[in-house]
């Protein structure tokens, strides 16, 4: 019979879970891998994931892809499984990669469900016991672990938590991990949702339901640019969705965190400033002065955003180039360039693909995941500070991090 030191118990049975179990038993063939979930069906989040296609990582991942905590910790992390063998990974269980635009990795079959099941394959090839519907309400530390279940109490010699964040709750993911963190002595950087829609207040929005272009985002803090996302921008009843506000809504939210005056504004032509558009426009009056301004502004904007502009910016739609003033033009060029967002708030949880904040990067040893706060403990995905854009990095750090804690395991007596 295994003594119970040599018993791996894996808590949450997402996209880090079964990388860290499948990884785990791989390296450690001697010693059993139990993987624990409250699901009667693990990997919820997984089969919802991109549009139930599952963007399994990209291209190219750096830690510049990620905010929250520091990107030397994260590059040392995402050493661990770079991204060529992540893809050789998924093609050895079965799961061949295509690529689509900006880098994202999908499943040849457009199908998430292929990608769970063939993770829960590898990991009964691995040798790892899955126990659905086994929730974990408690975990005690002394010369090993005890797990307080659903099932009645378990015990083990090393605990890996990676029960994720609070988004996306009718999945399974409650935040009950942090709790646990906590009471084995971790602190915890105040979560909140991350790349969620944003809801806004000012009624721009109003008319421009289902319309989609590029923008530019700026997130800004006490009267400073914080960030600046570039990408598709999707108009919305409600407010603002699309990888452009999903990106920025971290930002936003973590901004109203910590008390900052924050603020979000619009460029509906990224990359140009105030004076070049205005330049641009005035050279437009002078070349075509017989079009009107809505139209012109049509021409590089989709019709329904024009209207929209040019009713912002209190300007007639029938105006003439001949006749647009100076102080109408420079009006447009701010609205172009600097439109303000009134936002409100978030869609929540409910509707956020990944959670901003978690366990403290600096509390887990980064070559193996293991807790500098209680030995034996590892902590990897969505439970730590760290949280990356859209477009497959948040999986690309779920399957690095359990690689990265396997190997700790491997090496820990």
């Amino acid at each position: 019979m295994t003594p119970p030191a040599e018993h791996i118990a894996v808590v949450g049975a997402g996209a880090a879970g079964l990388a860290t179990a499948i990884f785990t038993r791989e390296l450690n063939p001697a010693r059993t891998v139990i993987l624990l979930d409250g699901a009667a069906r693990p990997g919820a989040k997984i089969l919802v994931s991109g549009g139930s296609r599952c963007n399994v990582t990209n291209t190219e991942v750096t830690a510049d892809d990620y905010w929250g905590g520091k990107r030397t910790i994260i590059r040392r992390v995402l050493r661990a499984l770079p991204v060529p063998s992540t893809i050789a990974f998924f093609e050895r269980i079965g799961v061949p990669l295509k690529e689509e635009g900006g880098g994202k990795l999908f499943p040849r079959s457009d199908r998430s469900r292929d990608v769970l099941d063939a993770l829960l394959r590898a990991a009964d090839d691995a040798g790892v016991t899955v126990s659905a519907s086994t929730r974990v309400h408690a975990v005690t530390a002394g010369s090993g672990f005890t797990l307080q279940t659903s099932r009645g109490p378990t015990e083990a010699g090393a605990v890996v938590l990676a029960t994720g964040g609070l988004s996306l709750p009718k999945t399974g993911s409650d935040g009950g991990g942090f709790g646990i963190a906590q009471s084995l002595g971790h602190s915890l950087v105040p979560p909140t949702p991350a790349l969620a829609p944003l809801m806004l207040s000012n009624g721009f929005h109003a008319s421009l339901s289902g319309v989609a272009h590029e923008a530019e985002l700026t997130v800004w803090y006490d009267g400073r640019a914080a960030e600046r996302l570039r990408g598709s921008l999707l108009w919305t009843h409600f407010g603002i969705s699309g990888p452009a506000a999903l990106d920025a809504s971290r930002h936003v939210l973590r901004g109203h965190l910590q008390g900052r005056r924050t603020a979000l504004s619009v460029s509906f032509v990224p990359g140009e400033s105030f004076d070049a558009v205005d330049v641009r426009w005035t050279a437009r009056a002078a070349a075509r002065p017989r079009t009107s301004v809505r139209n012109a502004l049509a021409e590089e904007l989709p019709a329904s955003v024009a209207d929209a502009l040019v009713a912002h910016a209190g300007i007639a739609s029938a105006t003439l180039l001949a006749d647009f003033s100076r102080t109408d033009r420079r009006r447009l060029a701010h609205a172009l360039t600097a439109l303000p967002l009134s936002v409100t708030g978030s869609r929540g949880y409910d509707y956020a693909e990944a959670t901003a904040g978690g366990v403290p990067l600096e509390e887990i040893d980064p070559s193996t995941m293991e807790s500098r706060k209680c030995p034996s403990l590892f902590l990897v995905g969505e439970m730590l500070d760290v949280d990356g854009r859209i477009g497959g990095f948040n999986f690309q750090w779920a399957w690095s991090s359990g690689r990265a804690a396997a190997e700790g395991i491997s090496r820990r007596r």
